[in-house]
């Protein structure tokens, strides 16, 4: 944790949370408390919040304690969990390896047991990435269905809160306090398998997967093989990209440019590359954007569900070069691009074991059907081996 608590915040005791405990990933306001987004110079350069994140008052509200804040990725801009300035968070079921990032403290503390529930966001792969690596269950809801209000932005076209757990049940119970807005509930009539996505998974990853779907097969009706982006996933990667790097410049540019913080490496490459983007290169991905969300969402209707890797590789080596990250990380972003440029929901589960490192199967369902993801969670959960 980059910096505990003065006190834990006690919850209400009454509620569907009650009994639990919870840990926030800093970039959500607790009252009293500095809230950092992993940068120490942040961190030290802003004042206590006044209130608490709407994330963590309801969390409280529901019953739940809440233990201490986690270590994430600086400013959020990574998918490996690695922080140069407070440390990597230890992957207990991968050591070695990067827990994903950029929630990795939540999803670190949740794969060692030091919370029932933890409290992440993702705006490229932050929830979905380290949930794979670390063997835990975790979800990007849809778009706008959870209150980011009090909570330290990156791209807001993309930006979501999420949780994870390791126990099915919990995962689920979380959706009732965290989700707002409009749900829509149907049926799973037919599963989608993404090839093209698989066809991005290590072939150890793939072939786990596939063998969990065919014992799952009961829970997972009318299977059916689909191409989700005929065109290639580059398209929805780069717009993906573009917009993100113009929106985290526009709300943390001028801070950096003013304080010269020190950067971690791969992030300040990354800011500064941010900084290049113009506002006439992102009102022309928003317009490829809209027909990308168009043509997923036509994919994915009401009772449909698409099913994908996770991630394509297991956990990288905490030695991995910077040259083998780089690949990885395109690789990652062209799963992860699907729910984000779309704005849907998605689950992932820890479905196997390659080489003894966790391997998570994802889920994506048509917009709001967040609870009908998390059913569809617990009632595979007896096929989890990971």
């Amino acid at each position: 944790m980059p910096h505990d608590l003065v006190h834990a915040l006690t919850g209400s005791g009454a509620g569907p949370l009650a009994g639990l405990t919870v840990a926030v990933k800093d970039m959500y306001d607790i009252e009293g408390e500095r809230t950092g987004g992993g940068s120490p110079e942040w961190l030290a350069s802003h004042p206590p919040a006044k209130r608490h994140a709407a994330v963590v008052a309801r969390v409280l509200a529901a019953g739940a304690d809440i233990i201490g804040k986690t270590v994430c990725d600086e400013f959020f801009f990574s998918l490996t969990g690695a922080n140069a300035h407070y440390g990597t968070p230890i992957n207990p079921r991968a050591l070695g390896r990067v827990p994903g990032g950029s929630s990795a403290g939540s999803a670190v503390a949740t794969a060692a047991g030091a919370c029932d529930v933890a409290i992440g966001s993702d705006t490229g792969g932050s929830m979905r990435v380290p949930a794979s690596f670390c063997g835990v269950y975790g979800i990007r809801p849809t778009h706008g269905r959870v209150d980011m209000t009090g909570a330290m932005p990156m791209a807001p076209t993309f930006d979501v809160g999420g949780w994870f757990a390791a126990s099915p049940g919990t995962f689920r119970r979380v959706g009732a306090v965290l989700l707002e807005g409009e749900s829509e509930r149907a049926p799973i009539t037919r599963i989608r398998f993404a090839r093209d996505a698989f066809q991005l998974a290590d072939e150890p990853v793939g072939n786990a997967l596939r063998a969990f779907c065919a014992q799952a097969r009961a829970e997972l009706p009318n299977p059916e093989d689909f191409t989700i982006a005929p065109d290639g996933f580059d398209l929805w990667r780069n717009v993906f990209r573009t917009i993100q790097g113009r929106e985290i410049w526009s709300i943390y540019g001028s801070w950096v440019q003013r304080t010269k913080p020190n950067l971690g490496p791969g992030i300040r490459e990354r800011i500064q590359s941010a900084s290049t983007i113009g506002e006439p290169d992102a009102d022309a991905a928003r317009q490829k954007l809209e027909v990308a969300r168009a043509h997923i969402r036509g994919a994915i209707p009401l009772g449909t569900v698409l099913c994908l890797p996770t991630a394509p590789c297991i956990a990288p080596k905490l030695d991995a070069t910077a040259e083998w990250l780089d690949a990885f990380r395109m690789r990652a972003m062209s799963l992860t691009a699907i729910a984000g440029v779309s704005g849907l929901p998605q689950v992932s589960i820890p479905a196997a074991l390659v080489e003894g490192c966790p391997v998570g199967l994802s889920f994506i369902g048509s917009a709001g059907s967040d609870e009908t993801l998390l059913e569809l969670v617990v009632r595979l959960s007896p096929y989890c081996g990971a």
